[in-house]
C-alpha cells in the first residue's frame, strides 16, 4: 500500500514556513503532498508540481465559498475525487487553524488527523478585540477558530508540539495531556555545517519577520549601546514584515551601521550565518499574547557554530543553554542584550566555546533527519492502531 499522506497548509506557502517543506522532503517512507485552497501572495516557496494540489487553481473560490468550504467542506466533489486518487493515509495539518479547516476533509476522506501546532496558533489571547486576520486569515474566520479549537482536539488523533513551551500552553486550552506529542523539527545538520576556517565580519545578525513578537526594535535599542563603545560592529537585519520602516527609521536615528536586506533566499541566509560573528534574536511576548514556538533560525545558527543571544522566551531556553551555547536575557532587556553583545564581541575564544557547544546540542537533539524518522514513526503508531 502506498503511504501517501496530505500535508495541509491552507495557504501554500510562506517563506517563512520552509520548516514544513524541510520535514516533508526528509521522509523516507511517507510521500507527502501539499494541499491547501490558495497561493501565498507574492513570492511564495517552490514546491514540488507534482505533489501540490491547489483549490483555487482547479476552481473557482471566490471568498465566500472559500470561508463557506473551510468551515463545512461542503461542494467541489471534482476536489475530493482528485485527493481521494491519491489515496492518502492520513492527514498531517501544520498549525491550529489549518487543522481546523482540515476537519471536513478528515470526515470526508475518512482518514486520521494529526495537528502541529507552531506558536501563535495556541498562544494568542482570545477576545483581543484587535483584527487578527495577519494570523488567521480572513475576519470572520478568526471567531471560528477559536470557537472549534476544542473540538478539534476531540478529533485529532494528535496534536504535536513543537516546544514543551507550546506543551503546556496546549494543556492550558484544554487539549487532553495525552494527545500531545512534544516533537522538535530539527534542521538538516549536513546542509547548516559550518565552512573551515570562515572568515568571520563584525556582524550581528537578525533573521526574522519585522513583526512585534521578533523584538528587533530591543536590538536596534542595544546596538546603539554597542556601537558607542564598538563602532565597528554593523547590524544586518533579514527579513520583512509590517514594521519594516519603522524599524529602519529607529535604526537611521541611532546606529552608525546596519542594513536591512528584506527576504533573501536560503542560500543568502546562509552565508549570512557564514560570515557573522554573533546571531541575535530576542523574542518577546507581543500585545495579543502571540508567542514563538521555537525558531529555527536559532538552531540553524548553533549548526553553523554560531554563538546566539537571545531571550527567555516560549521554547528559547530549550535550544539555547546560558552561558554555553549562548546566552538569554529576560524580554525587552536591551541592556542585558548589549551587555552580551560586547562580551562575545569582545571574546573570540568564548564565541569558539559557545560554537562547538552549540553544534554539539543540535546535532544530538534537533538533527531533522534524526527527527523526522521519529515522526514517521508516529504515523506508523496511528495506521497501525486503525
Amino acid at each position: 500500500m502506498k503511504n501517501n499522506i496530505i500535508i495541509y497548509r491552507d495557504t501554500l506557502l510562506p517563506y517563512s514556513e520552509t520548516f514544513i517543506p524541510a520535514q516533508v522532503e526528509n521522509y523516507e517512507s511517507y510521500t507527502g503532498f501539499y494541499v491547501g485552497t490558495s497561493r501565498c501572495r507574492g513570492r511564495s516557496y517552490p514546491l514540488p508540481v507534482e505533489r501540490t494540489l491547489v483549490l483555487s487553481e482547479v476552481a473557482k473560490l471566490t471568498l465566500r465559498r472559500k470561508l463557506l468550504f473551510l468551515i463545512t467542506g461542503l461542494g467541489y466533489p471534482d476536489w475530493f475525487r482528485r485527493l481521494r486518487a491519491l489515496s492518502p493515509r492520513l492527514i498531517h495539518a501544520h498549525f491550529g487553524p489549518d487543522g481546523v479547516w482540515a476537519l471536513p476533509m478528515r470526515q470526508r476522506l475518512k482518514i486520521p488527523l494529526i495537528v502541529t501546532f507552531h506558536g501563535y496558533d495556541i498562544t494568542v489571547r482570545e477576545n483581543t478585540g484587535d483584527d487578527l486576520s495577519d494570523m488567521f486569515g480572513p475576519h470572520p474566520l478568526t471567531s471560528v477558530y477559536f470557537w472549534r479549537r476544542r473540538h478539534l482536539f476531540k478529533k485529532a488523533h494528535y496534536c504535536i508540539a513543537v516546544s514543551e513551551f507550546i506543551r503546556t500552553k496546549l494543556i492550558e486550552k484544554g487539549c487532553p495531556p495525552d494527545k500531545i506529542i512534544v516533537h522538535y523539527i530539527g534542521i538538516d545538520v549536513d546542509k547548516f555545517a559550518p565552512q573551515p576556517n570562515p572568515s568571520r565580519q563584525p556582524v550581528v545578525l537578525f533573521v526574522g519577520r519585522l513583526v512585534e513578537k521578533k523584538g528587533c526594535q530591543y536590538l536596534i535599542q542595544a546596538m546603539a549601546q554597542v556601537q558607542s563603545v564598538r563602532p565597528d560592529v554593523e547590524l544586518v537585519v533579514i527579513g520583512d514584515g509590517g514594521l519594516r520602516s519603522t524599524l529602519e527609521q529607529q535604526a537611521a536615528h541611532s546606529l552608525k551601521r546596519y542594513r536591512f536586506l528584506g527576504v533573501q533566499p536560503s542560500d543568502v541566509v546562509k552565508d549570512w550565518l557564514n560570515q557573522s560573528m554573533i546571531l541575535c534574536i530576542p523574542s518577546v511576548t507581543d500585545t495579543h499574547g502571540n508567542c514563538e514556538g521555537l525558531p529555527i533560525t536559532l538552531l540553524e545558527a548553533q549548526a553553523m557554530e554560531i554563538p546566539v543571544v537571545s531571550s527567555i522566551h516560549a521554547g528559547i531556553p530549550e535550544a539555547i543553554i546560558h552561558g554555553e551555547t549562548g546566552f538569554l536575557v529576560s524580554e525587552k532587556d536591551w541592556q542585558g542584550l548589549a551587555e552580551y553583545l560586547l562580551i562575545l564581541a569582545d571574546n573570540a575564544q568564548l564565541r569558539k566555546e559557545f560554537a562547538i557547544a552549540g553544534r554539539k546540542q543540535v546535532e544530538l537533539k534537533f538533527n531533522l533527519k534524526h527527527n523526522t524518522t521519529k515522526l514517521e514513526g508516529i504515523y506508523d503508531q496511528i495506521l497501525q492502531g486503525r
